[in-house]
This record gives C-alpha cells, structure tokens and sequence, in this order.
C-alpha cells in the first residue's frame, strides 16, 4: 500500500496580493455545526487517500469534550465528517485509556496511516495510533509523559528512526514552550530529546515571543525539512497565535537552517479574530502538488481554513528573512 496522489485543493494568488501565501476566497471551509453534536471543528488533519482525501478532525461537542472523528472528502474543500468519534483498539499496547483527544496530526509511513494527537493520560501527552483504511484504528503507547503538546511525526525516518517534533508543556494553557524532536526505533519507546528551536527574544520576532509548536507534518524539500508551526505573543488581549516556517537539516533536523523572522499568517479576517478563543491561526496540515502547498488551519479555535503558497517562494523569503 502506498500514499495516493491527488490535485490538491488551490487557488491562485489574487492580483492585488503582495503575500507570500494567501487565503482561500471561501474560508473558512468547515463551519462549527457540520455535524449535529459539534460546538467547534477546528485543528484538524488531512491527507490524500485513495481517490481524494481522508481527515482526522477535532470536533469538540456542546458539552466542549474532546474528541477526534474521521472525515472523507473529494476534493479537499468540501468535508463528509462521521459523526461519531474514532474508536480505538489496542495497537502495541492494552493501555489506551483517554479522557479526552484534540488537534491531531496524521501523515503515511511505511505501510500505514500514523495519528498523532494530544491525549488526556492524567494531563495532556501525546497519543499514537494507526489506521489502513480510516475505519479501524488502532492506539499505541502514549509517546511520553505528560505534559506534553504538539506532536508531530517526519513522513519517514531519519537514520533509521522514527523522529517526532512536540512540545513539553505545562497541565494548563502554557504560557511558554518551545520545540523538541525525538527518536523511536519501533513507535513504542521514545528517547533521544533534543531541542529544535526555542522562542525568540520579544525585541526580535514578538509574533512568536511566548511560545511556539510544530504545525503541519514536515515537508521534505531538496533544501531540508519545511517546517510550518505556530508562535504565540501574549498581548492585551491574551495569546495571539500566528505562523511561520522553519527549514530543518535533512540528515540532523536538530540544526534550523532558516526560520522567518516576519511571519506567514497572522490573525486578520473575521473568522481568525472571533470565536471561542480570538486571535488564533493554528496549522496542523499541509497538502503538496509540485511547489504549491496548501496549509490547513483552524481558526479562532472554531472553524477550518486554507492558505495556500508556493514552497520556493516561501523558501526563499526565509533565506531573505530568517531570524
């Protein structure tokens, strides 16, 4: 079984448009209520699969549980969400208690599916699990101890490992956190944690001054690693989540070759600064054809969105405006 390759969704950069990447004209394309029991849909991930695309999405309910629920679409815009959530077996591990699971991240390796999302284990961890078909899935080992946020797997390995980005956190709304990779040689037992990137100094990129954490799964490109992911300012008016990109070393994702000083998307239309939690732009997917990419987003802790961009462009404004 192999990854399927399909037209991603796009629309070109409008005339009038100097940014790097730009939004889609009908965002945002999932609203709150797709399903009956949704409060929210926001946060979630998408990948091609068979003859469109499949998703693993975070739909918190309207007692504001939750939980993550498979979702199947052609053409990458408009979302056929289950209504139940997803329900684990055990995978390499009997241990898959959950009180709750949001923001997942899902990328192919090998053979399989691989999800990763933060899961409530006496606080948040990070959970893994694995799926052929998007109808049965299966729960690994958490990959750490809490408290732990934003893990997201390399599409393959590196040196012979698997290699996940998270962010060690606190049990509450983390005012801080930066990035750090890990190794596993079998999805069960994770060690070797270095750090990638830390937060930047208020006077030299304040956008992402409080905390940051890995977005969309990387995107290899002969260059390095594309790293799209989120930083935080905590103004006025609370946290304000905006994006940027980094490109990692292929062979040693440790070392950060460049990372964008201005960032890429900040909060600015209606849908990004209102809704259960204002001001957020958070990335957890990205879809690529040749040097577009697509960026998946939720917005304001509410809605899904895209952004689109092309990856030398994006590339080159790092090398021009890297931190």
């Amino acid at each position: 079984m192999t990854a399927q390759s399909v037209m991603i969704p796009w629309q070109d950069r409008p005339e009038d448009c100097n940014d790097i990447m730009w939004r889609f004209s009908e965002n945002p394309i999932i609203n709150r209520y797709a399903i009956p029991t949704s409060n929210s849909i926001f946060n979630s991930a998408v990948i091609p699969f068979e003859d469109g695309f499949a998703g693993v999405f975070r739909c918190d309910n309207k007692a504001v549980q939750m939980n993550i629920f498979a979702g199947f679409s052609k053409d990458g815009i408009n979302w056929d969400i289950n209504h139940d959530p997803i329900e684990m077996q055990a995978g390499n591990t009997d241990m898959i208690e959950s009180d709750y699971k949001y923001d997942p991240r899902v990328t192919f390796i090998e053979d399989r599916y691989w999800i990763t999302w933060c899961n409530g284990y006496n606080g948040p961890t990070i959970g893994i699990g694995y799926t052929f078909d998007f109808k049965e899935f299966f729960q690994c080992e958490n990959a750490f101890l809490p408290f732990n946020r934003n893990g997201v797997l390399f599409p393959e390995k590196i040196n012979g490992k698997y290699a996940m980005l998270s962010r060690p956190s606190d049990n509450g709304h983390t005012p801080f956190g930066d990035i750090y990779i890990s190794y596993s040689p079998d999805m069960k037992y994770w060690g070797e944690h270095r750090c990638v990137m830390k937060v930047t100094p208020f006077e030299d990129s304040a956008w992402q001054c409080t905390k940051i954490g890995g977005g969309p799964v990387p995107i290899k490109t002969e260059e390095g690693w594309l790293l799209f992911y989120h930083g935080v300012i905590n103004t006025c008016r609370g946290f304000r989540y905006s994006m940027g990109a980094a490109l990692l070393d292929l062979e040693d994702p440790t070392k950060v070759l460049y990372r964008t000083k201005p960032y890429l998307l900040a909060p600015a239309e209606v849908y990004e600064l209102t809704g259960d939690v204002p001001n957020v732009v958070f990335p957890c997917a990205a879809l690529t054809e040749g040097d577009k990419v697509t960026v998946y987003y939720g917005a304001a802790d509410t809605v899904v969105a895209i952004a689109f961009g092309y990856i030398s462009e994006i590339i080159d404004f790092m090398k021009k405006n890297s931190i």
